[in-house]
């Protein structure tokens, strides 16, 4: 099996649409298959990552809680566009897991060397 390199980019928050969890889906079976797998979060993406989140309280599921399993999938590239999270008046210690934050053109340097990017 050839080893691809999958780039899944959640720019969507984390109610309103199923596309974050099912994003977050697809890159827990890409990882099961043993491919390499880095997350990025940018726009209101960078929301699904904030602590203290209640989606129950709107029926919805609360999907977060898997963001805290990645390193049990082997997804250890979690990567946050730092001017998303500004724009948004937070900072890295809002969100729930470790995250390394990179600027927008790092981001696109990083988009441009994955075999497989995924966007939602």
């Amino acid at each position: 099996m050839t080893l691809k390199r999958f780039l899944f980019i959640n720019r969507k928050g984390p109610h309103g649409s199923g596309h974050p969890a099912e994003l977050l889906d697809a890159a827990l079976i890409a990882a099961s298959f043993e491919q390499q797998v880095h997350l990025a979060f940018l726009d209101d993406g960078v929301f699904l990552l904030t602590r203290g989140q209640r989606p129950d309280l709107i029926g919805h599921k609360d999907f977060t809680a898997t963001f805290g399993e990645l390193t049990d999938y082997d997804i250890d590239h979690v990567w946050v566009e730092r001017e998303s999270l500004s724009a948004r008046g937070l900072n890295e210690n809002d969100l729930m897991i470790p995250v390394t934050l990179v600027e927008r053109t790092a981001l696109a340097a990083l988009m441009a060397d994955m075999d497989v990017v995924i966007s939602a």
